[in-house]
């Protein structure tokens, strides 16, 4: 039987059988202007451990709702153990790029600052905004976590063990990402895309000289920062990653689209 609910919404609190989440003003406007639900509307809530939960509207007034907690409907399942790491972009197009990783099921987002980098402020209460967003409209379970600006020799020099990081990169020899993504399935991975004034040489040449780095080509066009990204994502999540046949769809039927 398909069960309904109104909307998804990602909360911090521990959410389990009989609990009750209270939620802050501008959420509680949003369900009661903007959605306009009233007591008794029905909606699937999720925190990244304990799996996602249908709840109920219990009150709701003037900025505040509490919603009382009713049932599990899908156990917490782990993340695709996949990262973006990225040089900043201009404002529009890197709440893009926050927004579809977190589609995309990236579990970690790392703005990375590199020599052509010319965005000197990343506001990452605003990325982790944009990816909760996405998070909720795409029915997964979790979050992926918003890692601050860092510099590129520094993530280079720390980089964890056992972790392939795939570079795209625009010039020298490039081994293509199909290939790439197929010779690393089942490895941690990360992906790394430069600002749209590519690596500096100096850069490329570093990281070719280290043995987890993987430089890749995505085809024969040159592409902006943020397209980039995510053609890099998609290739590694189809050959790769959770959209192969080793991977599942496990969402359930709880939503209100028409029986089909």
């Amino acid at each position: 039987m398909r069960e309904e609910y109104e909307t998804r919404l990602f909360v911090e609190e521990p959410l389990a059988d009989g609990t009750v989440v209270g939620l802050d003003s501008e959420r509680a406007h949003y369900l009661r202007t903007v959605l306009r639900l009233d007591r008794g509307a029905r909606l699937a809530l999720f925190n990244g451990r304990d799996g996602e939960w249908l709840a109920r509207i219990e009150g709701l007034g003037k900025g505040w709702c509490s919603l009382a907690v009713e049932r599990r409907t899908r156990e917490q399942s782990a993340d695709a153990d996949l990262w973006l790491l990225f040089a900043p972009i201009k404002r529009s197009r890197i709440d893009f790029v926050a927004e579809k990783a977190a589609e995309l099921g990236v579990s970690v987002v790392w703005p990375v600052t590199t020599r052509h980098t010319d965005v000197a402020r990343v506001n990452t209460e605003r990325l982790r905004a944009n990816a909760i967003e996405a998070a909720e409209q795409s029915e997964r379970l979790s979050v992926p976590e918003l890692r601050e600006p860092e510099r590129l020799e520094a993530i280079l020099a720390s980089w964890p063990a056992g972790r392939v990081l795939l570079a795209c990169a625009e010039a020298g020899p490039v081994r293509p990402i199909a290939e790439a993504a197929q010779a690393f399935r089942g490895r941690p991975a990360a992906v790394l895309t430069g600002p749209e004034g590519g690596f500096s040489k100096d850069e490329l040449d570093r990281m070719r000289r280290l043995d987890f780095v993987v430089p890749v080509g995505l085809g024969p066009r040159v592409l902006r920062a943020d397209t980039a990204a995510l053609a890099a994502l998609a290739c590694w999540q189809a050959l790769a990653g959770d959209w192969t046949a080793a991977g599942s769809d496990s969402r359930p039927p709880f939503r209100s689209d028409p029986e089909t």
